[in-house]
């Protein structure tokens, strides 16, 4: 008689992810019983895999007695970060840029799919409030997302454009033929610039930053610059594109040393 097979479980790690992956900007902290339920897990098994993670600081405990992530996972976050090593190369050319166009400036990379932030220099003037470090937005639906699927190897936009494609707002292209035409001429333009595709109330700018790499289709991408305009200010856009473009190329001059 065949042995019974057992059904599939997450791995411990998995389990652990699933429950860091519960906070975000605003859900910083949780009590127990939210953060099973938000990360699926039986409230024994949440509990166990909470007091490891508190033993080795990775969670702590806020005064109200709610589970929030811990100092360490920043401090081993930070220890050998592409990300950190990036913002610092690229932060005093963001700080003029942002001297100039007086918006919210900030660096994307593509990341499992998506276009995370990883820097950003927030304009106090500007009623815009969105593109904060640590955030996620699609490719498709966003400018700094639309720039690292223009310019990134041919393989990574078909796997990307296969789908599936959330439509964001009414502005977001989500037609997989309309996007191909789409990166080519932000390609050419050596800009994005959609209205309203990741946020109805905004225009975000993008352009490439290269890395020091080479593939066989030119310098390879390393970040999305991009400035964040209001939806009626499209006529900052002509001002704004040589801004970041000044920007880019003193990124890339830096990365590639």
């Amino acid at each position: 008689m065949p042995t019974p097979v057992e059904p599939t479980r997450d791995s411990i790690i998995s389990r652990v992810v699933r429950i860091l992956s519960c906070f975000d900007r605003s859900t910083a902290a949780l009590s127990l019983s939210s953060l099973a339920r938000r990360s699926g897990l039986p409230l024994t098994t949440a509990h166990r895999l909470c007091e490891e993670l508190l033993r080795h600081g990775l969670l702590e405990r806020d005064a109200a007695g709610d589970l929030r992530p811990g100092l360490r996972i920043w401090e081993l976050g930070s220890r050998a970060s592409h990300a950190l090593t990036l913002s610092e190369a690229c932060r005093p050319y963001m700080e003029d840029l942002q001297d100039t166009v007086r918006q919210h400036v900030t660096l994307a990379v593509m990341d499992r799919g998506s276009a995370l932030y990883v820097e950003r220099l927030s304009a106090p003037e500007s009623p815009l409030d969105a593109a904060h470090i640590a955030q996620r937005m699609p490719l498709h639906a966003s400018s700094s997302g639309l720039v690292l699927l223009a310019f990134s190897d041919p393989s990574v936009r078909a796997d990307a454009l296969a789908g599936p494609l959330e439509k964001v707002t009414p502005a977001t292209v989500t037609d997989p033929e309309q996007l191909r035409r789409h990166l080519a001429d932000i390609r050419q333009r050596g800009f994005a610039a959609p209205p309203g595709v990741g946020r109805a109330e905004w225009i975000g700018v993008a352009v490439p930053v290269f890395g020091p790499g080479q593939s066989a289709h030119g310098p390879c991408i390393a970040a999305a610059l991009n400035c964040i305009l209001p939806l009626d200010a499209a006529d900052l856009v002509p001002r704004v594109v040589p801004a970041l473009t000044t920007a880019a190329r003193g990124m890339s001059r830096a990365l590639r040393g």
